[in-house]
């Protein structure tokens, strides 16, 4: 497979659809050098606009091995600017589809993150859906665990003692690329990937937009109508400086052709 970098907002995306992204899960998931540590994030808008303020948060995502774009404005802007990726593939779709991938290869899977039960949850269905899924353990961890270095020593030794060849990790962002990032070191993994609310879209704890709803790019619109309380800033305030952000680079871009 061909893995073209897209230079995007300080961000090198990986121009995959959503297959080729499987594809290059599993190929990190089966690599044979121990030494190895992998993560992969997938950024919404949210996320783009986050890490030019923050420089942690750019730093984490510099530090992955596979970048996929996960919110359709990001992908028609890329359209706009001239540089297309091909697809968006989300942390929802990933989960199923690394699970279905996992079921016919073997690889032993990890489920971090949720609201109490809801891990577990998600884990008992995708089983049912996909076996002989081996899916070796489940946590929720309290609130603030990021925090506390003996709860986070517990899930450490939790996960190492599973042996997961797969980390899904579902915490939100950017806790769970700020986790997976500090810790990757200590764990005894392939490979982890920050997949945000997957887990609950699974196990039914929060409705996903429909699909014709995602196809229009409207999803971050449902998540809005859900969670009004918690999103609205985020949605309606700060991610408004993404059109700044394209538009700027949309004149820059023309600027430099006309040179």
């Amino acid at each position: 497979m061909m893995n073209r970098k897209i230079a995007l907002f300080n961000l090198e995306i990986d121009n995959v659809t959503r297959k080729e992204a499987v594809t290059l899960v599993d190929r990190l998931a089966g690599e044979t050098d121990t030494s190895s540590r992998h993560y992969v994030v997938t950024p919404n808008v949210d996320h783009v606009v986050m890490l030019q303020r923050n420089r942690e948060f750019s730093d984490i995502y510099a530090g992955a091995s596979a970048v996929f774009p996960d919110g359709m404005p990001i992908i028609w802007a890329s359209r706009l600017l001239g540089v297309p990726l091909k697809e968006r593939v989300t942390g929802a779709d990933l989960l199923p589809d690394v699970c279905s991938l996992s079921s016919s290869k073997g690889y032993r899977l990890f489920f971090l993150g949720g609201r109490p039960g809801v891990a577990r949850a998600a884990g008992e269905r995708l089983c049912n859906r996909y076996p002989p899924l081996r899916l070796v353990g489940t946590y929720s961890p309290p609130f603030g665990f990021e925090h506390d270095r003996k709860e986070n020593n517990k899930i450490i030794t939790m996960i190492n003692s599973k042996r997961p060849d797969i980390l899904f990790v579902g915490l939100g962002c950017p806790k769970q690329e700020k986790w997976i990032h500090n810790n990757i070191g200590k764990l005894g993994i392939n490979v982890a990937l920050c997949t945000g609310a997957a887990f609950d879209f699974v196990a039914g704890s929060m409705k996903r937009a429909p699909e014709w709803v995602q196809k229009m790019g409207l999803e971050w619109f449902h998540r809005l109508l859900s969670e009004p309380g918690r999103l609205w800033k985020r949605y309606l305030v700060d991610d408004t400086a993404f059109l700044k952000m394209v538009m700027r680079e949309y004149f820059e871009k023309r600027k430099r052709n006309s040179d």
